[in-house]
């Protein structure tokens, strides 16, 4: 007894000594962080925030930003079972406890002593939740849990446990960008929270641990074993009852993707005013109930979108077949959950082996069935759900390859691909080549193959793919520089690089009519100057001589500028820039908007080697269309704010403008009522006028022929292609619109199309949508422009009476030089013609 007495009062103390150890622990741990952490009183007034909406010129939404999927709630309406299942979940003793759960802390200390100095999650209770989601980081360190649980034990002092747990329900992220649980109720399940069924309750309390992991949209599989462990917690402490338990744990899957839909999709520029409101205002444009309003048109902006996803899509058919994105995709959620990762479900699989069998039935009682296809297809339709839409191509998953037909699964019915949106599919074996064409349906796809869809204008669905070439399109008023519509590729949910503004890729044959333009301006040049269009070879500093060649490989010789411009030939315009000088070249260029420092300093530049955006070869565009202004790209039109009553301005655009009405000393131009300053002018009106009219031919005879088809006077524009087909380029405007298009592949690989064949098409598309019903607008002619007929081999005037010729547009203080007589001064004598005509004339 003596031993056992002696053994007690040892035990005894050393728990003493223990409790005492923690109790001086937490004393010093409070005194010394104490003075630095935050007031929890100002949780008593904490308001939730507004997000960062963006917005066209018109005030239609385009996107949300911040914490946006947020309903709040007050406590009292908050159903029992939501509150029951969310604290068997999370602190099953959350009304018990003062803000700590010593248990939680064991385990967590545990973590700690195991990790070295990092621990999870564990043993935080709902109270320290709010306590870190409100107040502090969310790094994973020691201090950070010390000042957790320090806070966590002040608010318990100053709120009651009502006014904690709402402000845990209104504030935790739930996935799919619904903070609290009444969006994610709306998020989920398009209901309020008093519609939902238990299992439904259940599913919600199971996301705040893992909100992507245990997502039933991304993982319905995981999700319902969570979701089952939840509802045996609540069974176990008391909660539901065993009917109610059985009757809810075999619940099917019910949850789908319910969000806010921007009515214009311009998804790039509301990324871009996303950037520029965090830059102005930090943090707090998520949350400070900011409208940002941009000068995209709703209507100009999904036709933009349409005609780049389109011509994509062209393009990439005319390549070949990839194959589908998965294959062999389970039908059914019983057969999916049977090969589910559990690696993070051990604590709940561990609890009792029930929890698996009840996840597997409530799989089984998630079949569904589809009219016309035999079997249970809940997975296919849960993988359809998940699986993300790519601008016009929709997901389905083959049900049956038949002869020449395949019957498909999309958008929830059985629909079938004929032959005609079948055969194009012959197989992909470069950017050069393709395989056989397919002989049956079998051998483009088969049952439990993921592919893609498009809908054609018959109602018919043709196979498709996400298009293995990039583009961008961008549409400015020329006038203002206003953006009014920019795709920054295939679709923003495939890729959030911004290719419009963030690619730098070399410009090709569309940066030729800035040399001409200089050329024309100089002076020692006009639309008739002859130059050879011959083989040249170049000292380039390296250990090779440059051989640059015109893309057709071939030489035409004595070329006049217009036909040169119209046909794109190289040699002349690196003959061109040669003759003027880099020097004079680089200097005048400055006043389109081109960076100097990338602009290359050798001949290359006369073939368009300077890596340019999209953004800016539109912008430097909208100078040729406005007579010669330096107007600059902008896309913000006004910043406002939200107030409690009305809307605040805080900013507005005063962009510089082109006027060409204007007096040369002119500052500022009335229009709608708002005076703006006038924009420098930077290129000549002749010059500018000259070279539009030489565009022109780049349409009616050079490589944009295929614009003809808009049947239009008022267009203009160049085609472009890079080396090795790596970039194919169209931009062309008129009065009122100036549009760019890119096509090429993020990875600079060769896409071997050339600008004519993969982005004139895309341009033709959208301005002829973008331009119908619109009258044609044509510059007027500068004072100083006059006609002239001219010799078209030698490029000289011919005089009024001489005969033939061709007529071409001229500065009036640039004018060639007449014609030399063909006719020999012995025979002028003999006929007394004086030189009035040719040979052919005079006999």
């Amino acid at each position: 007894m003596t031993f056992l007495r002696t053994l007690i009062v040892s035990l005894l103390g050393i728990l003493v000594s223990l409790t005492g150890a923690v109790v001086l622990a937490l004393v010093g741990a409070a005194i010394y962080f104490s003075p630095g952490l935050p007031d929890v009183r100002q949780l008593q007034n904490f308001e939730l925030h507004t997000p960062l909406r963006i917005l066209t010129r018109d005030g239609r939404l385009i996107g949300e930003f911040g914490e946006e999927r947020r309903i709040e709630i007050d406590f009292e309406t908050i159903p029992d079972e939501m509150i029951n299942a969310l604290t068997a979940a999370e602190d099953a003793s959350f009304f018990d406890h003062q803000g700590v759960d010593p248990r939680g802390l064991a385990r967590a200390s545990l973590e700690l002593m195991q990790s070295g100095g990092t621990i999870q999650s564990g043993g935080s209770t709902i109270t320290m939740q709010v306590a870190r989601n409100y107040l502090l980081t969310l790094d994973q360190t020691f201090t950070r849990k010390i000042r957790e649980i320090l806070l966590a034990l002040q608010m318990e002092q100053v709120l009651n446990k009502q006014e904690i747990f709402e402000l845990y329900v209104n504030k935790i992220f739930l996935g799919n960008r619904a903070y609290g649980i009444a969006a994610a109720a709306d998020t989920y399940y398009d209901r309020p929270l008093d519609e939902l069924t238990l299992a439904e309750t259940a599913m919600i309390a199971g996301l705040p641990k893992a909100p992507s992991a245990f997502n039933p949209l991304a993982n319905s599989e995981r999700s319902l074993i969570r979701r089952n462990w939840i509802l045996f917690r609540m069974r176990e402490l008391g909660h539901i009852d065993e009917e109610t338990y059985r009757e809810a744990v075999q619940a099917p899957v019910t949850a789908e993707r319910h969000s806010t839909v921007p009515e214009v999709d311009a998804s790039y520029v509301a990324e871009m005013a996303r950037q520029y409101a965090v830059d102005r205002f930090g943090d707090d444009a998520y949350t400070g109930g900011y409208r940002i309003y941009t000068t995209i048109d709703s209507e100009l902006q999904p036709t933009a979108r349409r005609a780049l996803a389109n011509g994509l899509i062209a393009y990439d058919r005319r390549h070949g077949w990839r194959g589908p994105e998965e294959r062999d995709i389970a039908a059914s959620l019983v057969e999916a959950q049977e090969e589910t990762e559990t690696r993070g479900l051990e604590e709940e699989l561990a609890e009792s082996p029930e929890i698996r069998q009840t996840a597997r039935q409530a799989a089984e009682r998630s079949q569904t069935e589809i009219e016309g296809i035999d079997g249970d297809v809940s997975n296919w339709l849960q993988v359809l759900d998940r699986t993300p839409r790519y601008g016009v191509l929709e997901p389905a998953i083959v049900v049956e390859s038949s002869g020449q037909e395949m019957d498909v699964l999309v958008d929830g019915e059985l629909r079938q691909i004929p032959w005609e949106g079948l055969n194009w599919a012959q197989p992909y074996l470069s950017p050069r080549s393709r395989g056989a064409e397919p002989s049956s349906a079998a051998e483009i796809a088969v049952r439990g193959d993921l592919i893609r869809v498009v809908e054609d204008e018959e109602g018919q669905l043709r196979l498709s793919q996400r298009p293995d070439a990039e583009g961008s399109l961008v549409a400015q008023d020329p006038r203002t520089g206003a953006i009014r519509a920019l795709q920054g590729g295939f679709d923003f949910n495939a890729s959030k690089f911004n290719r419009a503004v963030q690619a730098q890729r070399q410009a090709g044959s569309i940066f030729k009519p800035f040399i001409y333009l200089a050329a024309l301006e100089e002076g020692d040049m006009n639309a008739a100057s002859v130059v050879n269009d011959a083989p040249v070879v170049m000292d380039d500093g390296s250990n090779e001589l440059w051989r640059p060649v015109n893309s057709s490989r071939d030489f035409q010789g004595p070329t006049r500028l217009r036909p040169a411009l119209a046909r794109s030939r190289n040699l002349v315009t690196i003959r061109v820039l040669q003759s003027m000088g880099i020097n004079y070249t680089l200097e005048y260029l400055k006043g389109f908007g081109f960076a100097e420092g990338r602009l290359p300093n050798g001949l290359s530049l006369a073939l368009g080697s300077a890596t340019l955006t999209p953004m800016e070869m539109t912008n430097a565009y909208s100078v040729l269309a406005n007579g010669g202004f330096q107007v600059s790209p902008w896309f913000i039109e006004r910043v406002a704010r939200q107030g409690d009553d009305e809307e605040e301005t805080l900013d507005e655009a005063n962009p510089q403008v082109a006027c060409q009405a204007c007096d040369d000393d002119q500052e500022t131009v009335e229009i709608d009522g708002h005076d703006y300053p006038v924009a420098k002018r930077v290129a000549d009106p002749a010059a500018v006028y000259i070279l539009r009219d030489m565009m022109r031919d780049v349409i009616e005879s050079g490589t944009g022929r295929a614009a003809l088809s808009l049947e239009r006077d008022d267009i203009v524009g160049k085609t472009g292609t890079t080396n090795s087909q790596r970039d194919a380029w169209f931009a062309g405007f008129n009065d009122n619109l100036v549009t760019t298009v890119w096509v090429g592949k993020d990875s600079n690989e060769t896409i071997s199309e050339y600008g004519s064949q993969a982005a004139l098409p895309i341009w033709v598309d959208f301005m002829g949508q973008a331009l119908e019903g619109t009258p044609s607008a044509l510059p007027e002619r500068p004072d100083t422009v006059i006609s002239a007929r001219i010799d078209p081999d030698s490029g000289r005037r011919l005089r009024d009476g001489q005969s033939g010729g061709i007529a071409e547009l001229f500065h009036q203080d640039h004018l060639p030089d007449y014609q030399n007589s063909q006719i020999s001064r012995e025979l002028e004598e003999a006929s007394g013609s004086q030189g009035s005509g040719t040979a052919e004339s005079i006999f």
